[in-house]
């Protein structure tokens, strides 16, 4: 079992940048994929970026990729969700989650560790 907390999010204008964190306890989380998803108001929660717990293999949205980059540490027991080139689009909660194991997935359903998210908002 481990717990997920995320932080970082806030206010930007758009073409700004934000860097979210989200920190594991209570147990290791390098065993775990970790990956990130977000959740706009009237719209299905999405997959954003995800790692596999080596950090070897990193993989992404279309509406993301080239703008986030998703990394870790595990040494600091930590996920990170680097965003620039921020757009109004991408106005969501964003939330952490693990699974474990080496496979990743971007069904939400597959992952069973989740943080409480962390609201970014972007303005236009």
């Amino acid at each position: 079992q481990v717990q997920l907390v995320e932080s970082g999010g806030g206010l930007v204008q758009a073409g700004g940048s934000l860097r979210l964190s989200c920190a594991a306890s209570g147990r290791t989380f390098s065993g775990y994929t970790a990956a990130w998803f977000r959740q706009a108001p009237g719209k299905e929660r999405e997959f954003v970026a995800a790692i596999i717990w080596t950090g070897a293999s990193t993989y992404y949205a279309d509406s993301v990729k080239g703008r986030f980059t998703i990394s870790r540490d595990n040494a600091k027991n930590t996920v990170y969700l680097q965003m620039n080139s921020l757009k109004p689009e991408d106005t969501a909660v964003y939330y952490c989650a693990g699974a474990y194991g080496s496979r990743w997935a971007r069904r939400s359903s597959e992952y069973t560790h989740w943080g409480q998210g962390t609201q970014v908002t972007v303005s236009s």
